[in-house]
């Protein structure tokens, strides 16, 4: 099955994709889009993604798929090895839960929509748009730090000592974390897994230095 990845280097969600098919070893054209050009807003965008987001990952059969976890779960049901969520049903809350304190609660209150309302409607130069990212960041990721930190199920990664849909969520929103310069020290076990995942050449192929589109 051919495929097609419509996304943006740096949007996290792009991130995502992109390592989830590269861990299962899955190959697929790279299509890409600047979110600041407004490309996803074009007519053609809009008739294969209505939300006007990334990513969308398109099949060769014309199906058009959009919401990075529901990808990833599609990408993990239809080619299951490697696994990326548990075998058991404890291991797969566990891992969804910790997606969706990055998916839910950071990424949906810092992504670039939000960021540029925030400066258009209300005046937020780069400093307070810093500011609030910041915050949003924080006030999740030390819970999130806590959660794995004191867990027993957590390994070398997230849940045990393989990457699971928990660590994609966590190596992109890292990424995202790195541009806007948030200090990390405050979450030395979160620090090793990013650290952990990104010496593993799926995860660092995803990332959006290494990118086609990528610019400084």
């Amino acid at each position: 099955m051919a495929l097609i990845l419509h996304n943006f280097f740096r949007s996290s969600t792009s991130v995502r994709v992109r390592a989830a098919l590269n861990l299962k070893g899955l190959s697929y054209d790279y299509v890409p889009y600047s979110l600041r050009d407004g490309d996803t807003r074009a007519p053609d965008y809009l008739a294969r993604n209505p939300a006007g987001l990334v990513p969308t990952l398109e099949r060769d059969d014309g199906v058009q798929m959009t919401q990075s976890l529901a990808i990833i779960e599609w990408l993990d049901e239809t080619h299951p090895t490697p696994a990326l969520l548990p075998s058991d049903p404890d291991g797969r809350a566990r891992v969804r839960a910790l997606c969706y304190m990055i998916a839910c609660e950071v990424h949906p209150l810092n992504n670039l929509r939000v960021l540029g309302y925030l400066g258009e409607t209300f005046g937020a130069d780069d400093a307070a748009q810093k500011a609030w990212f910041t915050h949003w960041v924080q006030t999740t990721f030390a819970a999130l730090e806590t959660t794995l930190a004191t867990s027993p199920d957590t390994g070398r990664f997230c849940h045990g000592d393989t990457p699971s849909m928990a660590d994609i969520c966590l190596f992109a929103q890292m990424w995202n974390n790195k541009r806007f310069n948030v200090d990390a020290s405050p979450y030395p076990t979160i620090s090793g897994i990013f650290d952990a995942l990104s010496s593993i050449p799926a995860f660092d192929q995803a990332a959006p230095p290494n990118q086609p589109d990528a610019v400084t």
